[in-house]
């Protein structure tokens, strides 16, 4: 038979489920973010700028990568830091779900 649905269930069911698409769209930041610093974008560059001496071309390359690298690092704990919180909403309130529906058990119909 169909579980009875009631304000308090609604509210649980849809806690579950917006924690879990944040949860998913964190994992898939962490994933990007953990790429991100281990293959780098190698960037436009300031190659072949007549204006620029070799070594200054090498400081900003190195500079933009490091850069790039930060933002990586700030993407990757700010991904992981939404999973630290959203998870643990998510698990709560999925038990609560689950130990309602044990406690209620299914609905019996008497047959005539």
């Amino acid at each position: 038979m169909a579980e009875r649905l009631t304000l308090r269930n609604v509210y649980l069911y849809l806690v579950c489920l917006v924690t879990l698409v944040i949860s998913i769209f964190a994992a898939v930041q962490l994933v990007r973010g953990v790429v991100g610093i281990a293959y780098p974008d190698p960037g436009v560059g300031y190659y072949g700028d007549p204006t620029l001496d070799d070594e200054e071309e090498q400081r900003l390359a190195e500079q933009s990568l490091a850069s790039q690298r930060r933002f990586e690092v700030l993407e990757v704990v700010a991904a992981g830091t939404t999973l630290l919180i959203a998870g643990p909403l998510y698990v709560y309130h999925w038990r609560r779900v689950q130990r309602e529906r044990v406690a209620t058990g299914p609905e019996v119909v008497p047959t005539a």
